[in-house]
């Protein structure tokens, strides 16, 4: 039986604390943050891991829900409260959703998918355009 994602999020969210930001399984050795996100409709907050690119000081997160063909709820919750923080490593930051579109978008989601070849895949199983979002640190 396969978990429910709820209780397999659960479990990846204990391992990267208890780990300092690592964790095995399906995201062994891959960049992973926690997500911390405001529900755009109940207004809970949620927490989610997700995989990203770093790119300078931001970082980029995609919302291929595994190349489902609706976005993830993290996704609606980041475009109606943009300001959020996430955990990378052992570090938590305050970071700003911005969406990446056009060309820019493109090349942030070719080279995601050049290191990890699972986001081709998904991207296949698709025909919605794959939301790509830069996550922003704020400046003091």
């Amino acid at each position: 039986m396969t978990p429910a994602p709820d209780d397999f999020n659960a479990r990846i969210i204990d391992e990267f604390r208890a780990n300092d930001g690592k964790v095995g399984g399906p995201f062994a050795g891959a960049p992973l943050l926690l997500l911390h996100n405001t529900g755009a409709r109940s207004g809970k907050e949620h927490v989610s891991p997700v995989m990203y690119l770093a790119d300078g000081d931001r970082y980029v997160v995609f919302a291929s829900k595994a190349g489902a063909d609706t976005n993830p709820a993290w996704y609606h919750n980041l475009r109606a409260n943009p300001e959020v923080s996430v955990e990378v490593g052992t570090e938590t930051v305050r970071v700003r959703a911005v969406e990446v579109e056009g060309g820019e978008r493109d090349t942030l989601y070719a080279r995601q998918a050049a290191l990890y070849p699972g986001f081709a895949e998904y991207e296949a199983r698709t025909t919605r355009v794959i939301p790509v979002i830069a996550l922003v640190p704020e400046t003091s």
